[in-house]
């Protein structure tokens, strides 16, 4: 069964998520070439427990970060590291999520670093899009796989490919709840959305093939022909009003 959050918990969990929103743009800040990665997951440490937040990820299955930092080809998962630096021309997605006053919150973004080419720029800009045509599907009496359709066939129509083996997922008083959300499949199947449900749409793409596989480190994943690979996410609560972001600056109303 798919939980159905109340007015006051949907409250809540915007309150965290543009939290989380704000501690995500500080870690983007820091990510300069010649950064290691472990210094990033440092600052969201800190930045979580200063705003009352615990992190989301630590512990979870036996992860042992914050923040997974996921360069290039990594999909997914990728584990801080002291001994790992960005580099100009990489791309990194960060993946950060935290739990305050009972409810979770999580978001991803990939970005540049450094100069990269105008390829990448654009394949970035299709994966951010692809996150966007999602999220507006998920409209009340809409069915889960509206959202998978439209994640699959906007980027399918510009040459990518979305990672089937990793999926988006419900978000509340737990980070992975039901439902498992796919990047993939035909429209019109699934639940019917309802108001107040919470979902974390999160599209993996893939410049080359969407075959991945998992290193010995048993966290990271990578894309099985070595291209790149892109990952953005929001959590996003279904209203009577339309799809609502609940992991973006409050201003933002």
């Amino acid at each position: 069964m798919i939980p159905i959050k109340s007015k006051r918990e949907l409250e809540i969990m915007r309150e965290n998520g543009a939290l989380l929103n704000s501690i995500l743009e500080g870690v983007k800040r820091l990510a300069k070439p010649g950064v290691v990665t472990q210094k990033l997951d440092q600052y969201a440490e800190e930045r979580i427990f200063e705003c009352g937040a615990v992190p989301a990820f630590k512990g979870y299955r036996g992860y042992s970060a914050v923040l997974c930092t996921s360069i290039n080809d990594e999909v997914v998962h990728g584990i801080p590291s002291s001994r790992r630096k960005i580099r100009s021309g990489d791309i990194l997605s960060l993946d950060l999520g935290l739990k305050r006053n009972g409810y979770f919150s999580d978001m991803a973004v990939t970005i540049p670093i450094g100069e990269v080419s105008d390829d990448v720029v654009e394949f970035l800009k299709i994966t951010e899009y692809s996150l966007m045509e999602g999220i507006k599907q998920a409209r009340v009496g809409n069915r889960l796989g509206d959202i998978s359709h439209a994640v699959q066939e906007f980027v399918e129509r510009q040459g990518f490919s979305v990672v089937r083996d990793f999926v988006g997922h419900g978000i509340g008083v737990e980070l992975h709840e039901e439902p498992p959300l796919p990047n993939f499949g035909p429209p019109h199947q699934g639940p019917r959305l309802e108001a107040g449900m919470v979902l974390a749409i999160e599209p993996m793409v893939n410049v080359g093939s969407h075959q991945v596989k998992v290193l010995s480190d048993q966290w990271t994943v990578v894309t099985v022909d070595g291209t790149l690979s892109a990952h953005f996410e929001h959590s996003v609560a279904v209203t009577e009003d339309g799809p609502k972001i609940l992991t973006e600056p409050l201003n933002k109303g």
